[in-house]
């Protein structure tokens, strides 16, 4: 006879199933799930049903264990509690199972009977992400490509000189972009993002994610000129000039029309007031906005430096820092000819040095998580050729994205941190930001740091319920404490390992990995291993993508062939497309843990090379209508199950080629199943591991292969815990439990 941890007595113990053993971050399993310091949280345990001597939790911290008592059971399981109170660190713990076998140990990582190092769960006190964004089917725009809603403020040909060529004004709307495209522009704007509002709604959008929207030369705009505005070629021309640059003219400040349109009073504040319309007609819908913040580097057009001169006889701006020492702003810049200028940085002279289309370097197609900083052979090219200028800082060597000197410039920082507070605050009320490049910011790490605290308070006092999610790869648990980012990007907990379980590319098309594609081991290590990085709060509001402005469109990746626009041509990443697959990555992408964001375009068909190529226009009155009716029923489902916003995740089967987990709530288990194989394949599925008992009835909610989708409902009776379903080759399913007979 054993005693358990609440005096139960139990004669007969059962046979261990470590399947059964499950905890995590959600609220089946802590409450509250987001506690203040000194809280009393409760930890739940779940075990099989009379599997176990006792259970324990043992906090890191504080180096002791605290019994578990069985405070109720079900047929299929004992659930387990602790009560415990917090201070005011974080706290770490994992749980211990005791069987007359062994002593099991269960961490982020799972169960283990070996002595590895734990991977503990952590409680941070006081770390709220907004609850808005917990599972929030989100929708990123490229706003230059998404719709052109006022052609009176289109860029026009020859309107000023970007690297090396001047500006184009591209006339046909379905043209994929050329493979240096920053200086061409398609005219789509802020007021196009208003006339689709409805169609967003429609489609079942949440929150819109715009790539950077402020005033900037560039058509993707990650170098910023001037962040307290919005880009009036994206927002509105009240003065004009009709003169840009004379033909062979390359000096921007001849140019009478970009001079106006950027500088003039009235189009600035203009553009700003329509963009306080457009969150505005959003949050009249239901939808939030957030923005893209690039605060690592500046354009070299930006109004602090004024290389071109754009801003030196404009009303109301003072004497940018380029070639003068006398600047307001001459500290925001690492100068050479500055005495502060620090020994061994890498210095742009004023060269139109090489870049790729994002205005970032390019990628090197390394293959682990976090190679996407890597340079092209281009780096630097030209720098050292134009002597008597003033050379400066310039992130990644690049002349057009000088380096912020936040380190030498303590009215730099107080400057962001203003606007930090100025977009999340009324009159625009954005609802957030993406921080681009954020790990690169300052230069050291303790300064990064310190950078993002401050980031956070600023922006949580001026809006509490504003998102701060970054780009970053690889390990992001540094900036995720509680006292910095909310969430991330999700690359190394969702792009990466459903594309290559998926297809076995990497995220630029950059290369193959046959063994990694189909391979259900590997993409269950991956996942483990990288979500057991997150809080469960950062996780449940982590922005899971297949495509985006940075690589591939994840349907060209469907066609399984290496490449880019300038080695295989564009027409190249249309061809041998496979909508099954596309169909159940998004099938994943709106069951599986975090904040499902679709690229524009994507539910329409859109396919794409790496940048410029995924930057092509949506192809409005072209789009793929059955794909944009997917999106459209994958995201009711996901929205109408609270599961899958907030659910714990449960691994059910895995084989070569196959997957299947549910999300769960008390009641509710969302199951979906997906099947990469061209065989149909009829999976037995352990649905009791979901909490479904053994009178229910699941029923399908969708299906898909490669002949298509469909919604119909079919019925299945749960048989001793497990449910038996066919799925279509290159197919998914997804089943929700019913109420139990009776």
């Amino acid at each position: 006879m054993v005693v358990s941890g609440n005096n139960r007595k139990i004669e007969n113990l059962r046979p261990f199933q470590p399947e059964a053993v499950h905890s995590d971050g959600t609220e089946m399993f802590r409450s509250p799930c987001e506690p203040e310091a000194y809280d009393t949280v409760t930890l739940t345990l779940r075990v099989g049903r009379d599997q176990a001597e006792r259970a324990v939790v043992v906090i890191s911290e504080r180096a002791r264990s605290i019994e578990m008592v069985c405070s109720h059971s079900d047929e299929r399981f004992d659930w387990f509690t602790a009560p415990v109170e917090l201070i005011d660190r974080p706290m770490h713990y994992y749980f211990e199972v005791v069987t007359p076998e062994c002593t099991y140990r269960y961490d982020r990582l799972g169960l283990m009977q070996s002595q590895r190092d734990t991977t503990p769960f952590v409680i941070t006190p006081g770390f709220h992400t907004p609850d808005w964004a917990k599972g929030a089917v989100m929708y990123q725009i490229f706003v230059d490509r998404f719709c052109n809603g006022d052609p009176t403020n289109d860029v026009q040909t020859g309107e000023y000189y970007y690297i090396d060529r001047p500006t184009k004004e591209v006339t046909d709307w379905g043209r994929a972009p050329e493979a240096c495209d920053v200086q061409e522009f398609y005219g789509g704007d802020l007021a196009g993002v208003i006339k689709k509002l409805d169609y967003l709604r429609r489609l079942g959008i949440e929150v819109i994610y715009l790539n950077p929207i402020f005033v900037s030369p560039s058509s993707h705009k990650y170098d910023i000129q001037d962040y307290d505005h919005v880009d009036p070629h994206f927002g509105v021309i009240i003065k004009d000039a009709p003169v840009g640059l004379a033909e062979g003219d390359t000096a921007n400040a001849h140019s009478a029309q970009y001079v106006a349109r950027v500088t003039s009073r009235e189009n600035l504040e203009a553009s700003n007031e329509l963009f306080a319309q457009l969150v505005s007609e959003a949050h009249k819908r239901g939808m939030r906005v957030i923005i893209d913040g690039v605060f690592n580097h500046c354009g070299s057009f930006n109004k602090w430096m004024d290389r071109e001169g754009i801003y030196r006889n404009a009303e109301g701006f003072e004497d940018g820092a380029y070639g003068s020492k006398q600047s307001p702003y001459r500290s925001f810049f690492a100068f050479a000819n500055d005495a502060e200028a620090d020994a061994g940085k890498t210095l742009s002279r004023g060269a139109d040095t090489h870049h790729n289309a994002s205005g970032k370097p390019d990628a090197v197609g390394v293959l682990g998580a976090g190679a996407d900083r890597g340079v092209g052979a281009d780096r630097g090219a030209g720098a050292d050729n134009i002597p008597g200028d003033d050379p400066y800082e310039g992130w990644w060597g690049h002349d057009t994205l000088p380096k912020l000197n936040y380190e030498k410039s303590p009215k730099l920082k107080n400057y962001i941190m203003r606007i930090a507070r100025k977009w999340v605050s009324a009159p625009y009320g954005a609802d957030g930001w993406r921080l681009d490049v954020a790990a690169d910011l300052g230069r050291s790490e303790a300064y990064n740091h310190e950078f993002w605290k401050e980031f956070r308070r600023s922006v949580k006092s001026a809006n509490p319920d504003a998102l701060i999610l970054a780009e970053h790869y690889g390990d992001a648990s540094a900036w995720l404490q509680g006292d910095e980012w909310d969430s991330v990007m999700n690359y190394d907990a969702f792009m990466e390992p459903v594309g290559w379980f998926l297809t076995g590319m990497e995220k630029h098309s950059d290369a193959a990995r046959e063994d990694l594609y189909d391979n259900e081991k590997a993409f269950d290590f991956a996942m483990r291993c990288n979500m057991a990085r997150f809080q469960t709060s950062s996780l449940l509001t982590a922005m899971n993508e297949l495509s985006n402005h940075d690589h591939s469109r994840f349907l060209t990746r469907t066609n399984r062939r290496v490449g880019r626009t300038e080695t295989a041509g564009a027409v190249a990443a249309d061809e041998g497309v496979n909508k099954a697959i596309m169909r159940e990555a998004v099938m994943m992408q709106m069951t599986w843990p975090g904040a499902p964001c679709v690229y524009y375009g994507d539910e329409a068909g859109v396919c794409g090379w790496t940048d410029p190529d995924n930057r092509r226009t949506y192809p409005w009155g072209h789009e793929d209508a059955e794909m944009v009716r997917f999106h459209r029923e994958m995201i009711r489902i996901h929205r109408a199950y609270r599961s899958l916003r907030v659910g714990s995740l449960v691994w059910l089967a895995e084989d070569y080629g196959l997957l299947a987990y549910a999300r769960m709530l008390p009641g509710e288990a969302v199951i979906t199943v997906i099947n990469n194989t061209d065989c149909r394949r009829d999976v037995h599925l352990p649905v009791w591991l979901a909490g479904v008992p053994d009178d229910a009835r699941m029923v399908r909610l969708l299906r898909t292969g490669e002949d298509g989708f469909g919604v119909e409902a079919e019925m299945y009776a749960v048989r001793d815990g497990w449910v038996t379903v066919a799925v279509s080759p290159t197919g998914g399913v997804v089943l929700k439990n019913l109420p139990s007979f009776s």
